[in-house]
């Protein structure tokens, strides 16, 4: 591992926040679901949420730029799981939903522990998503269309998070427990030797300041 190179994974890690989230509800187009994926890891979010549909998660590997690797993607069966999930982790729903009774997502405090609910590309959120969900958010347009494409409407609403969590200081150390730090560290930077330890039952060894765990004794 190239000491450069762990330095800029630790200090990416170092500015995750695991209490930032988006959930997917059955967004089926593979270059879609790349892009809110990297939209996710440029502004920090840990792990995304998605509801699976028919036809399966295909991450587009041009299109996410390699970030699939870096933000973890929890998958859950149904809308009902996927909230219940993330309620009872803490999360407060915020629906994307345009319509009169959503709130200017300008006005939404996203310091909060938060969950970005997305629908599909051509019908939006489901009804039982809208009615789970704990405010419904929109973004204002002047124009004839009524809505954006769900990868930039998750964009702007990510770095309205983004913008409002850098000005309250909340990037500016860990926010992750030592051990789970370490412990994602050591599979972002060793993900083959992590899986080989995984398989064993055996703990990840210490990693040094510069990303070096020496020599691994065979079997």
């Amino acid at each position: 591992m190239n000491p450069e190179r762990f330095r800029r994974l630790s200090a990416a890690l170092e500015r995750r926040q695991p209490d930032l989230t988006v959930l997917m509800e059955r967004v089926h187009k593979s270059h879609n679901l790349s892009a809110i994926l990297r939209n996710c890891d440029a502004v920090g979010v840990l792990e995304a949420h998605a509801v699976v549909p028919v036809e399966g998660l295909d991450i587009h590997a041009h299109t996410s730029a390699g970030t699939s690797k870096w933000v973890r993607i929890r998958r859950h069966a149904s809308t009902e799981d996927a909230v219940r999930t993330l309620k009872e982790s803490g999360f407060r729903i915020l629906a994307a939903h345009p319509g009169a009774d959503a709130v200017d997502f300008r006005e939404v405090d996203f310091t909060e522990p938060t969950a970005l609910m997305m629908g599909a590309e051509l019908l939006g959120l489901s009804e039982r998503s809208l009615e789970l969900a704990d405010l419904r958010v929109s973004i204002p347009m002047v124009g004839m269309a009524q809505s954006f494409n769900v990868s930039v409407a998750t964009a702007l609403l990510l770095f309205e998070a983004f913008r409002q969590r850098e000005a309250a200081g909340m990037y500016e150390a860990s926010r992750l427990e030592s051990k789970e730090f370490d412990r994602i560290l050591f599979e972002w930077a060793y993900p083959r030797i992590a899986l080989s330890f995984r398989a064993k039952g055996s703990s990840y060894p210490t990693i040094s300041p510069d990303g070096d765990i020496g020599r691994i004794a065979p079997d």
